[in-house]
Formats: C-alpha cells, structure tokens, sequence
C-alpha cells in the first residue's frame, strides 16, 4: 500500500472514530439506540487500525496526522457536555471557591457558608444530586443547605490536590468559566495535544519513533476523558511525561532536580503518578526524591496552615465507598480471597512489583518500569473508572508496545459492561475487565519473544518487521535524511517489537 492510499484509509479510520465519539457523546442523535459499549469497541477498532497504518506513513506527513487528527478528535468531544462523568463540576465549584477566598478544603458545596457563591449553572432544582432539608435537619453539625446540584457527592469535602486546584482556579479566570463547562473541557483538551507534542520532541529526542506519540493522540481513551469528561488526571500525565522525559536523559545535577520537582507537581495533580516514582529512583535517587518531596510539600504548606487537617479531603472517604478498605472490592484477587486479606494480598503484590521495578528496570527507560508498575496497580485495584489510565496510555506511548493499551480499553468494559443477555455474573464483570488484558499483554510478550528469536537464528524477517529495522523513512527529529544509510538498531524496534543484534543485515 502507497502511502497516498495509507493516508487516505487513515483518513477514514479517523472519521469513523469522530463519528462513533459523536454518538458516545450526544446519545439523541443515535436513531439506532445503540448501546454505549458497542460504540465504544467500534472506536477502539478504528484507532487500531489507524494507528497501525500509520507505521509507514513518511514521519513529516505522520506528523501532522497525528496533530490534526488527535485536534479533531477532541474536537468533536468538546462539542458535547461531560457524558460519562460529572466530576467536571466540582472543577468549577473549587475554582469559584477559590476566587471568592476561600480554601477549596474548608467546606463542602452545600455548607451554609457558602450559599453565597451558588449560580444557576451549577445549583438548580433540575440537578441530579439533591439534600432534602430532612438530611439538614438530622445533620446540624454540618451546617448544611438544602438544594440540588450537579457536583456529585456534594456533602463531602473536594478530595483533589492542591496543584488541581491551582489548575482549577486558572480555567475559573477564563470567559465563562463558572457558568459552562466548555472552558474547562477546552482547556483539557489542549492540554492533551500539547502531551502529544511533547511526546514528539520527547521520542525524537531519544531516537524513537515518533509515530508512537499517535497511540496517545488518537486514544479512544484520552478523546473521551480529555475533551469531554475534562479529567484533571491529564494534567497529572502531562506533568508526569515531562518528568520522566527530563529524568530519562538527565546527567547534570539541575536537570535531575527539575526532574525531580516536575513528579512531586504531577503527584500533587492526582495521586496516580506515584506509581513512576520506583522506576524515577534508579538514577540519582536521593537527589530525585527530596526534588519531589519538598515540591510535594510545598503546595501543602499553604492549604495547611489556612485548613489544617482538612487538606486530606474526602480520600479516606473515598477508599470506604469504593470497598477498598473492606477488602471486597478487588476483582481478580476476589476470585480467590476477599475482606482483609484480599487487602494484604493487593498490598503484597504491588510492593513486589515496586520492588522488582526498583531493582532491575533500566534507567534510561524509566518509562517501561513505569509502565508494569501502573498496569500491575490497574490489575491488582480493577478500578471503575477508566480515566485512571490516561497514565498508562502515555506510559505505551514512550514505550512502543501498544498491546498494553488493552487495560485502558478494559477500563471501559469496567464502566460500561452491560451486554443485554450475554452479560456475564456481576462478581466476574471486574476480572474479565482487566483479567483479558493480561493476557493480551502475555500473548503480546509471546509473539515478540518469537520474532526475535528467528531475528537471532537468522531465519527471514516478516517484511514489516525487516522495514523496522531499516529506520524512519523520511527526516525528523533523532533520524537521518532520505537517502543516508541508517545504523542497525540496538534497541527494541518500535514498530515491530523486536531486538536486531548487531550481526543482523539491514
């Protein structure tokens, strides 16, 4: 296939996926009714195929696919209001909050305190979430109002990080940032693709295939939770890439604590990115772990001294609502043990993998040890919600092994698994979510163990893995100009998963 043809058939795929994203997000305009988990297997299958056209599409043209592609998916997600998730909500309320003076940690929305700052766009009858005045009356410590609101979870205190606030605060100051949820839907979206920039100078910088930076741009994933559901996780991802890139390559002392204060910020976004840290202290790890502490510490001091305690927020709360501290809401672990030693159990096998994470990853590819680390917490938490990946998704990105990206789509069957009369036991629902990409991830590891042992016996290549080996077809960043002849590689081949010893011909 020519790469006039490649284009125009990505061309397509991507159309395809801004259609079944339109129909996802504004659900009057399906005729057919169709249900939200179909849509969503239509839109990941599109992207798989689009991305893996794209492999030899001439890197300047692959560049402004990506680029524009991933724009118009967002796009098309912006253009509707938040439909999965109405977390957005309580972003406005904190940044209004914030604007009046107040510490977003002091009181809950329907504190009578603040019965002041209310608009119509947030606090109206129509509203999903309602405290009678029969709550009020039975709870008069908590000096509440009643009312509706579209904040979920309105009588419990914000449970974000003090730089999600910060962010917060900033989309408030933006026209009509208190009043609509477009502003702040916006924002994440940009920030999104400017992730895939810098992935792209990330991968070029480090001699990888910047293609690769498509596997977050057109991310099923990412154009939902970024332009529609306007998750704050993506600010987290963008911190976190930039801290691994820095640390990646740092060798000077200055460059390691940038490194190291850039993950203590993405940590103090939402708490998901600590699951990098083990991989980030293979180089320099005292220097990177005060860096990150004391910017951690930092956005606390504040919040502190104005609030106290209170700077925890709903997080404990939140871990009982969920089961977690329970024990009972562990999917695959619960297939086998559940209640407090389902939690032992959790605990255990995630400190093994920290451990072994801390031990052998290689710290130049601080992001592979970052990566086993946050699938194995996606295993081992089986989380309903599947914006907890957006780490996982740029992590494939700077790894190159897009078979991992299958627990990010199983965070949409954990969310959306409803399938009429083949819906399997409640009780399993949870460990197929996240059980089939296990083995998606073990069969992936089969395949490219297979391949690279016929690279080392000598047998033929298969023709797309030997065009791997050849490098980049046209010019870019980290990759020689049309025509030059290109080293052999040395290190895993982004697009066909495979080792080239050095004795291999290309």
């Amino acid at each position: 296939m020519n790469a006039k043809l490649r284009i125009a058939a990505i061309g397509l795929a991507l159309s395809v996926m801004a259609g079944l994203v339109l129909l996802l997000v504004r659900p009057s305009i399906n005729p057919a009714r169709i249900r939200p988990l179909p849509l969503l297997i239509g839109a990941w299958l599109a992207f798989v195929l689009a991305a893996w056209l794209l492999r030899k599409v001439p890197l300047r043209a692959a560049v402004v696919l990506i680029l524009l592609g991933g724009v118009a998916l967002q796009a098309v997600a912006v253009s509707a209001p938040p439909k999965n998730s109405n977390d957005l909500y309580r972003y406005v309320w904190d940044g209004q909050v914030q604007a009046a003076g107040i510490d977003p940690y002091q009181y809950v929305p329907m504190a009578t305190q603040l019965a002041g700052l209310r608009n119509d766009f947030l606090f109206n009858p129509q509203a999903s979430y309602c405290v009678s005045a029969s709550y009020v009356a039975s709870h008069p410590a908590a000096e509440l109002t009643p009312g509706c609101t579209r904040i979920n979870r309105p009588t419990v205190p914000t449970i974000y990080p003090p730089v999600a606030e910060a962010y917060f605060l900033g989309v408030h100051y933006l026209p009509t940032g208190s009043d609509s949820s477009a502003p702040i839907q916006a924002t994440t979206a940009l920030a999104a693709v400017l992730i895939t920039v810098l992935l792209m100078f990330g991968l070029g910088r480090l001699g990888r295939d910047v293609r690769m930076s498509a596997l977050w741009s057109w991310c099923p994933t990412v154009v939902l939770e970024a332009g529609n559901s306007a998750h704050v996780d993506v600010i987290a991802v963008g911190l976190t890439a930039a801290a691994i890139l820095l640390l990646a390559t740092a060798r000077t002392t200055r460059r390691t604590i940038a490194g190291g204060l850039l993950l203590g910020l993405a940590i103090a976004t939402k708490l998901t990115p600590v699951l990098a840290v083990p991989a980030l202290l293979r180089r320099r790890w005292v220097t990177v772990a005060v860096a990150a502490s004391s910017a951690f510490i930092a956005v606390y001091i504040p919040h502190v001294l104005r609030v106290g305690g209170k700077v925890i927020g709903f997080l404990p709360g939140y871990l009982q609502q969920e089961n977690y501290t329970s024990g009972t809401r562990y999917g695959i672990i619960g297939l086998f043990v559940t209640g407090p030693l389902a939690s032992v159990v959790a605990v255990l096998i995630l400190g093994a993998i920290a451990l072994a994470v801390l031990q052998f990853s290689d710290p130049d590819r601080p992001w592979e040890g970052a990566l086993y680390m946050t699938a194995g917490a996606l295993a081992v938490a089986t989380p309903h919600y599947q914006w907890y990946s957006l780490l996982l998704v740029m992590l494939v990105a700077l790894d190159g092994r897009p078979e991992w990206l299958a627990f990010a789509a199983g965070g949409y069957y954990a969310a959306e698994g409803y399938m009429g009369r083949y819906t399997p036991p409640w009780r399993l629902h949870d460990a197929i979510a996240y059980g089939v990409p296990l083995v998606v991830v073990a069969a992936g590891w089969l395949v490219r163990q297979h391949l690279a042992g016929r690279a080392i016996t000598g047998a033929p290549l298969p023709a797309t893995a030997l065009a791997e080996t050849r490098g980049p077809e046209a010019t870019g960043p980290g990759t020689a100009g049309p025509g030059t002849a290109q080293p052999v590689a040395t290190e895993p081949v982004v697009g066909a998963g495979l080792t080239v010893p050095d004795e291999v011909p290309v």
